[in-house]
């Protein structure tokens, strides 16, 4: 035998009984480690939202590397993706549009059309539930906000106060509101439209989840405010945050 063969083997023998327990302590699991970045997320909290995603997104792509083969990873990876601006997001989504898993791959082209929506027109007409006609291409001239809500939606009832707010401020500006109900019953969602004088149309079929024009438009939370500028054009599809200087702003577009 191979006089370097031996003495390679005996060394490899004597680093193994050398090695100290903690040398041998198993690799974190995925729970662990998804636990230490959900961690390392909340103490960016004090940072602002977007230290928070971008610390999110830095230690999913680490366990991307840790657990290539774990589908979490990817699933984590789209949810991240629509809660970021529409181009960093964009990148995400088209990694994922080729993802082998079916649910992910689907979901993940949905969102991606929705982002590629942004500056273009928004196909959007309807009867609403007060039988008036609803047709985005007619309302050019006006900046509109499509509010995707429901009922039991606790944040989007706790955000009507400032739709209803922006809407009575700017209304003779040039502002309009759609709403786009997810409410399956639509006798508590007449009730409650006419108890908070909510007066602008509702789209309304009673589908929840799967309700059509949702669907279509890959809204997958609520609440989703969307504004839409004088030219009938997406602008922004997170217009919840600082929504009274989003419609100023486009008010002021000629």
């Amino acid at each position: 035998m191979n006089k370097k063969f031996i003495f390679a083997a005996l060394a490899a023998i004597t680093v193994a009984f050398n090695t100290t327990a903690e040398d041998k302590k198993p690799a974190p699991t995925f729970e662990q480690r998804a636990k230490e970045i959900f961690t390392a997320v909340g103490e960016k909290r004090k940072e602002g939202k977007d230290a928070m995603l971008a610390e999110a997104l830095l230690g999913i792509r680490q366990l991307k590397k840790e657990f290539p083969k774990d589908e979490r990873v990817d699933s984590m990876l789209l949810d991240l993706a629509v809660n970021l601006p529409a181009e960093k997001a964009k990148v995400i989504l088209v990694e994922l549009s080729k993802n082998t898993n079916k649910d992910i791959r689907e979901t993940a082209e949905a969102q991606l059309r929705k982002f590629e929506s942004l500056g273009k027109p928004v196909p959007l007409k309807f009867v609403a539930l007060d039988e008036s006609k609803v047709d985005l291409a007619a309302m050019k001239g006006k900046v509109v906000l499509v509010d995707f809500w429901a009922t039991w939606c606790g944040p989007c009832v706790a955000e009507l106060p400032n739709v209803k707010a922006a809407y009575e401020k700017y209304r003779k500006q040039g502002f309009e509101i759609v709403g786009i109900s997810l409410d399956k019953k639509e006798d508590t969602l007449r009730r409650f439209v006419k108890e908070n004088g909510m007066t602008w149309p509702q789209y309304f079929d009673g589908l929840g989840w799967q309700n059509k024009i949702a669907k279509d438009f890959a809204i997958d939370s609520l609440p989703a405010m969307w504004l839409v500028d004088k030219q009938g054009k997406l602008r922004d599809m997170d217009a919840r945050e600082d929504l009274t200087k989003k419609i100023e702003n486009l008010l002021s577009e000629k």
